[in-house]
């Protein structure tokens, strides 16, 4: 029958302690003899079976004892140690004081670093333009190979540069030559629709079927600083862009111009109205609405079937 209660035997046990004045050794003298008499207890043990089961226990005992201990031991540091770092200020950054020429070099790197970013942030947005540009060409073939237009709308060539408005041209010629030029020095032929200009006793620098007619009496000429020829060219026709000077020059997508520089406010009243008119109509078309002209038309249809109920207007198309 197992023991359940190990206090069940005390006060039999401290009984016979009482009776043993040599202590618990003499106890357990006592105890072993018990055993060895009236029981098979060392039965196959040998001698000292007894004493051997006894140290074998306490050692037991006391290796479970010193674990416990160390696990306490072990728990006491981890807690001791988190209250250390609990209590322990943040490091402060230390500051690294530079000289003069680490200083400067840092501050280069730091400026070449921002070159770059802006030296790539404009070639990627000049590929994009490209791209844009290569796409319009072949959605339509007839901008295929045509100049992109100057900052005035016109077109830098080799021996002079032009710019234009809806209402003139402007175009600088340089005069390449060695000596100081005077206006009887200059030959300029306006004609309609050509033009001859250039140095006396020298091939003509332009000589060539302009784009479009111009105003002979509204054209003109002038002699800057004896180095400069400027022409200016009034046009007749004012709602149109020029792709070129003349028939001879390579030509530029008028699609491609910034309408900005011709300013509504330098042209007459009768122009203004008509550039005005032009753009109305163009945004119109953009947004699939009728232009000026057939918003007119539409009106007086409207009008006249308001005047007529008694006509049927149903089976009647309008252009």
């Amino acid at each position: 029958m197992p023991v359940n209660d190990p206090e069940q035997f005390d006060g039999m046990l401290l009984a016979m302690a009482q009776q043993h004045e040599g202590g618990v050794q003499e106890l357990l003298d006592t105890i072993f003899s018990f055993l060895a008499r009236k029981t098979d207890f060392y039965t196959g043990g040998g001698d000292g079976a007894g004493e051997k089961l006894l140290h074998s226990k306490k050692e037991e005992e006391r290796e479970e004892s010193e674990r416990k201990r160390k696990e306490k031991l072990a728990q006491k540091k981890k807690e001791e140690d988190g209250e250390q770092n609990r209590d322990r200020p943040p490091e402060k950054a230390t500051l690294t004081e530079l000289t003069d020429a680490e200083a400067e070099e840092l501050q280069k790197k730091i400026d070449d670093s921002k070159t770059q970013e802006n030296d790539d942030s404009i070639v990627v947005c000049e590929n994009v333009e490209e791209k844009k540009d290569s796409e319009e060409e072949e959605d339509d073939p007839k901008e295929k190979g045509k100049l992109k237009p100057n900052l005035g709308n016109g077109c830098d060539l080799p021996n002079y540069k032009w710019t234009q408005t809806l209402s003139e041209i402007e175009l600088r010629i340089p005069l390449k030559v060695n000596f100081f030029v005077r206006p009887r020095d200059i030959v300029v032929d306006f004609q309609k629709k050509h033009l001859k200009c250039g140095l006396k006793g020298h091939p003509f620098i332009i000589d060539g079927e302009l784009n479009s007619d111009i105003k002979l009496e509204e054209s003109t000429w002038v002699l800057e600083d004896g180095k400069v020829l400027f022409i200016t060219l009034e046009k007749v026709n004012k709602m149109e862009w020029w792709g070129r000077l003349v028939t001879t020059d390579p030509e530029i997508s008028t699609r491609k111009i910034n309408p900005e520089p011709s300013k509504l406010s330098d042209l007459d009243g009768e122009t203004r109205g008509l550039v005005e008119k032009m753009m109305y109509d163009q945004r119109q078309r953009e947004l699939g609405l009728p232009t000026s002209d057939e918003q007119k038309k539409q009106d007086i249809i409207k009008k006249f079937m308001e005047q007529h109920p008694e006509m049927d207007f149903s089976k009647c198309k309008f252009n």
